[in-house]
């Protein structure tokens, strides 16, 4: 009866967090407006739509690995790494079909890879991971020499540029992929298992569950979302960039935290990240709408970050 009632109150607190979240997008939103009326205007708001399924895909596989009790920091850098290659194959004659779907396993190889240090070899995820973040740039650098790969295929570029019924076609890859995160983690018993693990691994590992799978699961699915947010960067700017995703982690990192994900494991929701990505894409426009100097932009977003990371360990204090 205790254990019911807890979950009720649970449950309650998670929605009441979410609900200031979204609150706090629309007074936002709001504020931005009075400021300068163009931020509602159709063409920014679909400006502002494919920038939250870029923030909002590499948040997603953020959550997932943070709830597994991890951290990801090469996403930034795989988003790069993988828009060159896609952009790269393609170039060299392979279909946009086989492209994609080499790049996507690729990217879901490097997961592994993060997953089996991690839970075999014991090295902390921190390490691995941004061991990756610095050797996936060097070797998008070194494919491309410092030049943009260009000449795609125009089909390529409906990926990130395109829209169905005016809805952007990125838009609607991060819905499908929401919905498969939220239901993952919401009414399985790998879900369950997800946050019993980031609780407590130990605990965990005591009843029964394989939680070095569970941990492997998160890293993969992170970086298969990093993937794809690599093609559709490629796709939104018709080349493949090594310049590009610099500093993505940690918007995606924040964007989770933002929206209710605990840094220390075991908690979050797949819709607070949703509108913690939406919160930083409103945030990033509303600079360049107000004309604040983009030397201004990086301290901006860092103040953000360290602002999130505060609210976190202040929520985890109070609960104790």
């Amino acid at each position: 009866m205790i254990k019911i009632k807890n979950a009720k109150v649970l449950r309650k607190g998670i929605y009441f967090r979410e609900l200031n979240i979204l609150l706090a997008l629309i007074i936002l939103s709001f504020g931005i407006t009075i400021i300068n009326p163009r931020f509602l205007s159709s063409f920014n708001l679909q400006i502002i739509a494919r920038q939250v399924a870029i923030f909002g895909l590499l948040a997603i596989g953020e959550t997932l690995v943070i709830i597994g009790g991890g951290i990801d920091l090469s996403v930034g850098s795989l988003v790069a790494l993988t828009g060159v290659l896609v952009a790269l194959f393609m170039k060299n004659g392979l279909s946009i079909t086989i492209s994609i779907l080499i790049v996507l396993l690729i990217s879901s190889l490097v997961g592994l890879w993060h997953g089996l240090f991690v839970t075999k070899l014991k090295v902390p995820p921190f390490i691995i991971t941004l061991g990756t973040l610095t050797a996936a740039r060097g070797l998008a650098s070194v494919i491309t020499k410092g030049w943009p790969i260009i000449g795609l295929p125009e089909r390529f570029f409906f990926i990130g540029q395109g829209d169905i019924f005016g809805i952007p076609f990125p838009l609607i890859i991060l819905i499908l992929f929401a919905f498969i995160a939220f239901f993952i983690t919401k009414y399985t018993v790998l879900g369950r298992q997800l946050y019993a693990t980031g609780g407590n691994i130990e605990a965990a590992r005591l009843s029964g569950i394989d939680v070095d799978k569970r941990r492997i699961f998160t890293y993969v699915s992170s970086s298969f979302l990093a993937g794809i947010t690599g093609i559709i960067i490629a796709s939104r700017l018709s080349q493949g960039q090594a310049g590009v995703g610099g500093g993505y982690e940690l918007s995606a990192i924040a964007a989770a935290v933002i929206g209710g994900t605990s840094l220390s494991g075991g908690e979050g929701t797949i819709l607070g990240t949703l509108i913690g990505a939406a919160i930083m894409s409103v945030i990033y426009n509303g600079l360049i709408l107000l004309e604040i100097s983009s030397y201004w932009h990086d301290v901006v977003m860092g103040l953000v970050i360290v602002t999130a990371v505060t609210l976190d360990i202040w929520r985890k204090r109070k609960r104790i």
